[in-house]
Order: structure tokens, then C-alpha cells, then sequence
């Protein structure tokens, strides 16, 4: 999708100084992915504790150090 948008330079110049990335549209771009990638992280995050588990912790934690 093409749209014109005005952007604080300061933040534009800001993320390619830290990030390494060349061009207002990748920082934008960048932005957008980091954005998705913390709320869809959020959305999880609320189902923390709240799926029943029927294990034995210690037991898996064994198994791993026997395998190796």
C-alpha cells in the first residue's frame, strides 16, 4: 500500500543509528514487524498459567542431563 506519511526525523535517525538500517521505509517497516511481534507476544503472555500441565519437572530436567 503506497500512503504519504509524516515522520519525526529525530526517531527515524535515532532507529537507523541504532539498528544499522538504511532507509526511512525498512525503519518503518522494521517498526511495523516489531509492533506485531510484541502484541501477538501480549496476547500469550495473558494465557500464562492458565493451561493445565501434568508432569514432573524435576524428572525432565534429569532426562536432559542423562541424554547428554
Amino acid at each position: 500500500m503506497r500512503t504519504n506519511i509524516v515522520l519525526d526525523d529525530k526517531l527515524i535517525h535515532r532507529a537507523q543509528k541504532l539498528t544499522g538500517i538504511k532507509t526511512k521505509r525498512e525503519v518503518v517497516h522494521e517498526a511495523l514487524r516489531l509492533l506485531i511481534l510484541l502484541s501477538e507476544q501480549a496476547e500469550v503472555r495473558v494465557l500464562r498459567g492458565k493451561a493445565p500441565w501434568d508432569g514432573d519437572l524435576n524428572e525432565q530436567r534429569q532426562s536432559r542431563v542423562r541424554a547428554n
